[in-house]
């Protein structure tokens, strides 16, 4: 982020936050995103660094996040988001594909960010850039 969440340069993206959220939860193809009990994850800090927000969520498919992400109010957002975080040198998502009834751990995320970070588009961690397709149906 640029700055604390409750600083000015971040307010206009916190007010949005919960109503964004809501659009994810009732997307088709959704299943469950990380959140405390303020109904976000921004109070979730797995890193070091306190500047750094954690964002996971668990979909049916690439295209259900992707139909999310660019067909939605969440696009808007996603435009304007170097108005609110800094621009990272380095893979700064991953997505991986789960077994049907997983939910995956901050440490598994960590880990699939690193393998991404250190190797590339992988069948096991990969980029939305780079996405892998099983050969195989998952259950999703």
């Amino acid at each position: 982020m640029k700055g604390p969440s409750d600083s000015p340069v971040m307010k206009e993206f916190m007010d949005n936050l919960g109503p964004i959220n809501a659009i994810a939860d009732t997307s088709p193809g959704f299943i469950w995103r990380l959140q405390d009990e303020s109904g976000d994850a921004t109070g979730i800090q797995p890193f070091n660094d306190p500047l750094i927000l954690v964002n996971m969520s668990v979909w049916v498919d690439l295209d259900s996040l992707k139909n999310y992400m660019l067909k939605t109010g969440h696009v808007d957002f996603l435009k304007r988001r170097y108005e609110w975080f800094e621009k990272m040198n380095e893979p700064n998502h991953v997505m991986w594909w789960i077994e049907k009834g997983h939910i995956p751990t901050l440490e598994e995320a960590k880990q699939k960010l690193t393998l991404l970070r250190n190797s590339g588009d992988t069948t096991a961690a990969f980029s939305m850039r780079r996405p892998y397709f099983p050969s195989r149906h998952l259950n999703h």
